[in-house]
């Protein structure tokens, strides 16, 4: 890629943007260094590992490599054999606490975590533990050594420690006994390494020492006395052993570290690539980017795209299409309206997406590859050179046209500006022309009539305009593919105030052509609006059509499971009816067999007893609902895969899965279930089963039941049962009120321990067609009944 079109299309303020987002030196100049790539299978590397840093930064958050310094200097005298000294030891130990804190972050937090493309650059880290962990044990600062480093430098110190108390002893019992009043101040002082004290110069002779200074005005000597020489003497040789021994500490630990030097220049190298990596996903995380998809045939699909270094709040989405069905786009339309914006978004999102970074974009957009990209943008006035506009112009297109191939993509804004209309304007078609017979991908921007009607009359030509709004003056931004944008200078200037006889007098200078197109212009821009609205509308028409069948599928699902759960109840309480029946039946026999009169003998009473018996066994036949039957007797070929059944011995609907075997025998799938059953038991369902309450009011047991909800009370006393009683009695209760449509409806439990209350709250949020509940208000019973809505 050629360093103008980079900068001319602001590719440098991207990876600026991109830089700040790097936090290690290291990482910051691979950012700096990064460009487009030409290459589609490092491109599509480069993409994946900006996708699998985004997503990581959304479960995880991000990962700072600060603290990443260079170190490659360090590692080559380590391997020469030479000793590092504490700061770069220190750096080093830094590097191997981030390589830490990154291996940590590499790893999958649970085993179902699919592995990307990054896992390769993190197993490739080696943390070196023990060797960091002796850095830090060691080295404080860059100038301070631990007293734990080695037992010699602690036995050092303490020496050293000791010996500076016994020479600060001996000079405050001089300070303090006999030579007091020869001293200028009663201080002990330092001049060079050693501790002297500031004697007046008249009494030179009387304290006996070394002079090691003296003051400016000479009133003052600096003595280090007799009785302190050797220990001072005794003390620089200790602080010259604490040198030799941090200096034998040093050169270990280097010892240790160079045993691990490829491991380190691997740590620095991964996770400097890494950086770079992480700061395009943070990129794409500012942008809310996503990852295009790439092809070498030329086609570009941008979808909603937004120009990233414009305010994203008030950045207008644009969509552009080119190299599928046309392969050269002129946008046309009145100044500020967003054409030159339109070329800069396609030229700077096809160098991003070629430098592996994500677009501002929404998903499934497509770019293509390109070996180069020209772009003839901006004001090229050049008062060096002596050059106006239009030479500037036709000088940087002339460079393009000797580079320009098929794998090229070129932009040019205001193409044959600067000079004569009618001569820029052929001159353009002219250029255009070329390029669009090479097969060259190719966007404009234009103000000429005469590109319009180019693009109008030429294959694989496509107009396009930026919209603009005449009552307000103002541009909307949107790119409309297909349409010749208009100039508006009439309507605009009408607006500002111009006189309408000079705009009357301006319209009839027009050429009967001119005037017809313009008018053409406008009926496309009519119609245009107009099949937008329709669109619009359609689209809704449709959205609420998808909500209606979604809202009456809930419906369905919810008048069968109260069908189900209806006949249920009905079948249970009729089976425990006629088994109360028959044992008090029982129980009376027996009774009659033992107290029964004399008269009536015991054969009577038996077959008395067996009457009862065979009345009570028919009334239990008469009670249980027998299965269904099929309305018709189905054959093997009216089955089809995907066929809606209901399957009649479990009374549940599902899909036949497959077709019927010699035996009359398919499986069916019903929800998570897949069952075989025979053709008999299955009855086609032809269309939706909907069960209203008026049908279910004709059978006998669902008469009893809506019957009872018709009258069921609009509140429910629950006081002093136990929370399995209450949820066991609220919950028949509230699907007889939601038969009944009674909402709200009223649940007293009292207040007392707050058990019973909490117990209702914790079942009634499970029920999907409770809409809401609350505490009673004052004067409705306040917290000892709880309101409930239905939905």
């Amino acid at each position: 890629m050629n360093k103008k079109t980079l900068y001319k299309l602001e590719f440098d303020k991207i990876i600026d943007i991109l830089t700040g987002h790097a936090s290690s030196p290291g990482g910051k100049q691979a950012c700096q260094k990064l460009k487009p790539m030409t290459d589609i299978g490092a491109i599509e590397t480069a993409q994946e590992q900006t996708a699998a840093a985004f997503t990581r930064m959304i479960k995880k958050g991000h990962l700072s490599f600060s603290g990443c310094y260079a170190v490659t200097d360090s590692l080559k005298r380590l391997e020469i054999g030479s000793a590092l000294n504490a700061a770069e030891l220190l750096r080093i130990g830094k590097l191997l606490k981030v390589a830490a804190r990154a291996k940590v972050y590499g790893k999958h937090d649970t085993v179902e975590e699919c592995a990307d493309c990054l896992d390769a650059y993190f197993e490739q880290i080696s943390p070196l533990a023990p060797v960091c962990a002796e850095i830090d044990r060691c080295i404080i600062s860059e100038d301070e050594i631990s007293d734990d480093a080695s037992s010699k430098l602690k036995q050092i110190r303490r020496s050293i420690s000791g010996m500076n108390d016994k020479i600060h002893s001996t000079l405050n019992g001089l300070l303090n006994g006999s030579l007091r009043s020869y001293l200028q101040d009663a201080i002990i002082t330092m001049r060079g390494d050693r501790y002297c004290l500031p004697v007046k110069a008249e009494y030179r002779s009387q304290v006996q020492g070394m002079i090691h200074d003296q003051s400016s005005t000479g009133s003052t000597l600096f003595i280090e006395p007799m009785a302190v020489v050797k220990l001072n003497n005794d003390l620089k040789e200790l602080y010259a052993q604490e040198q030799e021994e941090i200096q034998v500490i040093l050169a270990r630990i280097s010892a240790d570290v160079a045993e691990y030097t490829e491991e380190i220049r691997t740590d620095y190298r991964v996770m400097t690539e890494l950086d770079m990596i992480f700061a395009k996903g943070a990129l794409a995380l500012d942008m809310n980017a996503s990852r295009p998809t790439f092809n070498t045939q030329g086609r570009i699909r941008i979808r909603e795209g937004r120009h990233p270094l414009l305010d994203k709040k008030k950045v207008v989405p644009i969509s552009v299409t080119l190299g599928d069905t046309f392969d050269l786009l002129i946008v046309t339309g009145p100044n500020t309206g967003g054409k030159t914006v339109s070329l800069k978004t396609v030229g700077l999102f096809t160098l991003m997406g070629q430098a592996g970074l994500h677009i501002p974009a929404l998903d499934r957009s497509e770019l293509s590859v390109f070996r180069q990209v020209f772009a003839d943008i901006g004001d090229e006035q050049s008062i060096e050179q002596s050059l106006s506009t239009f030479s500037s112009h036709m000088t940087n297109i002339v460079s393009f046209l000797k580079h320009v191939d098929e794998d090229s993509l070129v932009l040019f804004d205001e193409l044959g500006a600067g000079t004569d209309p009618t001569e820029g304007a052929a001159l353009a078609i002219a250029i255009l022309s070329y390029l669009h017979n090479r097969g060259i991908r190719t966007m404009a921007t234009t103000h000429y009539s005469e590109l319009k009607v180019f693009a109008l009359s030429t294959p694989g030509v496509e107009n396009a305009c930026c919209e603009f709004d005449v009552e307000t003056l103002s541009p909307t931004y949107h790119l409309l593919i297909g349409i010749p944008g208009k100039s508006n200078a009439f309507a605009i200037s009408e607006k500002l105030g111009l006189p309408s006889y000079i705009i009357q007098d301006a319209k009839s200078r027009l050429s009967e052509e001119d005037e017809s197109f313009e008018d053409l212009l406008t009926d496309l821009e009519a119609s245009r609006k107009t099949i937008e609205k329709e669109r619009d509308e359609v689209a809704s028409y449709r959205r609420e059509m998808e909500r209606m069948k979604s809202e009456m599928k809930i419906k369905q699902d919810k008048l069968d499971a109260q069908r189900d759960k209806i006949l249920r109840e009905a079948n249970e309480k009729a089976s425990a009816i006629v088994r109360e029946a028959k044992d008090f039946a029982d129980e009376t026999m027996k009774n009659f067999r033992k107290f029964g009169k004399e008269n009536v003998s015991a054969a009577e009473m038996e077959k008395e007893r067996e009457r009862i018996r065979k009345q009570l066994a028919k009334t239990q036949n008469s009670s249980r609902i027998e299965p269904a039957k099929p309305k018709k007797e189905h054959k093997a070929s009216d089955f089809h895969l995907g066929d809606s059944v209901k399957v009649l011995s479990m009374n549940l609907t599902g899909t036949v899965s497959s077709l019927p075997d010699a035996k009359g025998n398919l499986f069916v799938q019903m929800g998570i279930l897949r069952s075989q059953v025979s053709m008999s038991d299955l009855e086609i369902i032809e269309e939706p089963l909907t069960i209203t309450a008026k049908q279910m009011r004709r059978t006998s047991s669902g008469k009893m039941k809506m019957n009872k909800s018709m009258h069921i009370s609009s509140e429910i006393n629950l006081l002093g049962k136990t929370v399995d009683e209450a949820v066991a009695e609220l919950d028949k209760y509230l699907d007889d009120a939601y038969l009944a449509h009674l909402s709200p409806v009223r649940i007293v439990h009292g207040k007392g321990t707050g058990a019973l209350r909490n117990g209702i709250h914790q079942y009634l949020r499970r029920q999907k067609h409770v809409k809401s509940f609350r505490l009673g208000a004052f004067g409705e019973g306040d917290a000892g009944v709880t309101i409930v809505e239905f939905k």
